[in-house]
C-alpha cells in the first residue's frame, strides 16, 4: 500500500434483544418456521398502524450513553423507500435526519498499531427486512418474513479506520459492548450482528476521500478483515492500472476470497426519505435518560482497568476476560471462592486457558460451563496452597468437568494430594542422585540442563505427586553441596 491510505467506515447492524418487534407485537425470536412470526403490521396490510416498542428505545439510549453520544430529546422515524421481494411494505421504517443518538466514540486497540478512538456518526433505530432464501426451490427463491420488523440498532462510524485490522478491531469492540450492555446477543450465525464496510483509498497525505465501494452484510470478524483487505488491494490495483473505482455495493465470497459487484450504490436521495406519517416524533425526557444511565453496568474498558489495578493482571489477559461480561463475572466469583486476591493471576490463567479450552471443545457458553466459578476458585485455592500441582489440578478439573463434584473430594478419592513433606522429598532426591551418577557428573561439570532430567526422575518416582518446586530446590541444594564438598542434609 506504499503511497496509498485506505479509508474505511463501518455500518454495524445489531439486532436488539426485545421480545416483540419494533412496531408490532409479533415475536422477535429467531428460529421459528418460515412466515409464522409475521403479523399484519409486518406485512404492511391496509388499515394497520405501527406502535413503537419502548424497550427498543431504552436499549438504543443505553448504547448511546455507553459510548458518550448525545441523546436526542426528540427523534423522528422516516420511510426509506425501495422495492425488494423481502420488503412487503415497499419501504423500511428507519431514521434519517433525526437519529436517536449522535456522536460518541469507540476505543480500539488493534493488534498492530497504537490504540485509537474512532468517532461515531450516529446510532439509529430501524426495522429489519425479511429474508430471501435461495436454496431448495429449484432455481426459484422463497421469502421468509419472520425477520421483517425486528428491531435493529445501526451504528455508523466515521470514515476514520485506515486498515482491515483496525476495522475488524472496531467491529469486535462494538460486538463486545452490545453484548455487555445486554441489548444484542451478538450471534453472527443467526444474523444478529452484521456489518457493511465502506472502503475507499486515496493518495497518502491527501485530505480528499476516494470513491467508495460498500461491502454488504459481512457476519464474521475474520471475513470482514479479509474482505476489506481484498477490496483495498483491488482498488489500488485498479487505479494504478489506469482504471477508476465505481461507487457500488459488493458482496464478499469467502470461498474464492474476492468481492463481487452486487448493484450500484444508492445515495440517500435514491431512497426518498420522508417522515413516517403514521408515527409521531419521539420525545425522550431527562428522567428517562437518567433512569437508563443508573442501570448501566461497569463498562468493559473500566472493568479491564480495574482488574489490572486490583488483581495485578496483565492488560492482555484482563482484556480477554472482559471480552464477555459473563466471563468477567465468572472470573471475579472464582477469585472470591479462592479466598485471596493473590490467587487472581492463577484464576485468570485457568479461565483463559483450561476453562476456555473446555468450553470451546464442547461448544458451550461460559454460563453453561460444567465447572462453576465456585468450584474453579476452590481448585485454584488448592493449587495456591500446594495441595495439588498444576498438572494434578488438570486431572481434578477434568473429573469435575466430566461428572461434577468438589475438588477436595476428588483430590482425596483419587489420592492426588501433592507430596510436600521435606523429608520425603529429600529421600526421593537422594534415590535419584544415587541411580543417575553420570547425569550428576554432567551437572557438576557445568551441564545445567541436566537438572530438568533429574527433576523429571523425582516426579516419576513420586508418581507425579512431589511438589516440583521443592524437588527442584532440593536437587539444587544437594548438588551444590556435592560441588562444594560439604556434607549433604
Amino acid at each position: 500500500m506504499n503511497g496509498w491510505q485506505p479509508v474505511i467506515g463501518l455500518e454495524v447492524h445489531a439486532r436488539l434483544l426485545t421480545r416483540s418487534k419494533l412496531f408490532s407485537g409479533a415475536p422477535a425470536s429467531y428460529g421459528a418456521p418460515p412466515n409464522t412470526q409475521a403479523c399484519a403490521v409486518d406485512l404492511g396490510l391496509p388499515g394497520v398502524l405501527p406502535v413503537l416498542n419502548r424497550e427498543a428505545v431504552r436499549m438504543a439510549v443505553r448504547f448511546g450513553l455507553a459510548v458518550g453520544a448525545r441523546i436526542a430529546p426528540r427523534c423522528v422515524f422516516a420511510r426509506k423507500n425501495y422495492f425488494y421481494p423481502d420488503l412487503p411494505k415497499g419501504y423500511q421504517i428507519s431514521q434519517y435526519e433525526d437519529p436517536i443518538t449522535a456522536g460518541g466514540t469507540i476505543a480500539i486497540e488493534p493488534a498492530a498499531g497504537p490504540p485509537r478512538e474512532i468517532g461515531l456518526v450516529r446510532a439509529h433505530l430501524e426495522e429489519d427486512a425479511g429474508r430471501s432464501v435461495h436454496e431448495g426451490f429449484g432455481g426459484l427463491s422463497g421469502i421468509d418474513l419472520n425477520r421483517a420488523g425486528t428491531p435493529l440498532l445501526e451504528i455508523v462510524t466515521e470514515p476514520a479506520l485506515h486498515g482491515a485490522a483496525e476495522a475488524a478491531a472496531c467491529m469486535r469492540k462494538i460486538h463486545t459492548l452490545v453484548r455487555w450492555l445486554g441489548i444484542c446477543d451478538g450471534n453472527m450465525q443467526e444474523g444478529s450482528f452484521r456489518c457493511d464496510a465502506n472502503v475507499s483509498v486515496r493518495p497518502a497525505g491527501s485530505g480528499t476521500l476516494g470513491t467508495r465501494a460498500e461491502i454488504k452484510n459481512v457476519n464474521s470478524f475474520r471475513f470482514v478483515e479479509r474482505a476489506i483487505a481484498y477490496e483495498i488491494e483491488r482498488q489500488i490495483d485498479l487505479i494504478e492500472s489506469g482504471g477508476e473505482v465505481v461507487q457500488e455495493t459488493r458482496l464478499y465470497d469467502p470461498d474464492h476470497h474476492e468481492t463481487r459487484p452486487m448493484r450500484d450504490k444508492e445515495e440517500a436521495d435514491d431512497y426518498r426519505y420522508f417522515p413516517d406519517p403514521d408515527l409521531l416524533p419521539v420525545t425522550i425526557d431527562e428522567a428517562f435518560v437518567a433512569g437508563v444511565r443508573e442501570s448501566l453496568p461497569e463498562l468493559p474498558d473500566a472493568r479491564r482497568d480495574r482488574l489490572v489495578r486490583e488483581y495485578g493482571l496483565e492488560a492482555a489477559e484482563a482484556a480477554r476476560i472482559v471480552s464477555y461480561r459473563e466471563a468477567a463475572d465468572y472470573f471475579e466469583a472464582a477469585v472470591g471462592a479462592a479466598g485471596s486476591p493473590d490467587a487472581a493471576r492463577l484464576a485468570a490463567n485457568w479461565v483463559n486457558g483450561e476453562l476456555a479450552g473446555a468450553l470451546n471443545r464442547d461448544g458451550l457458553r461460559i454460563d453453561e460451563a460444567r465447572v462453576d466459578a465456585g468450584q474453579l476458585g476452590r481448585l485454584v485455592r488448592r493449587i495456591a496452597d500446594g495441595t495439588v500441582s498444576g498438572r494434578m489440578a488438570k486431572t481434578v478439573f477434568d473429573a469435575m468437568w466430566a461428572s461434577g463434584g468438589e475438588p477436595d473430594a476428588i483430590i482425596e478419592a483419587r489420592g492426588l494430594r501433592q507430596v510436600t513433606d521435606a523429608g520425603e522429598i529429600e529421600r526421593l532426591v537422594d534415590a535419584v542422585l544415587e541411580a543417575h551418577p553420570a547425569q550428576v557428573e554432567q551437572y557438576l561439570g557445568g551441564a545445567g540442563k541436566v537438572l530438568g532430567f533429574l527433576v523429571g526422575q523425582v516426579m516419576k518416582r513420586s508418581g507425579g505427586k512431589a511438589d516440583p518446586r521443592q524437588a527442584n530446590q532440593t536437587l539444587r541444594d544437594r548438588l551444590a553441596a556435592r560441588r562444594d564438598g560439604s556434607p549433604e542434609g
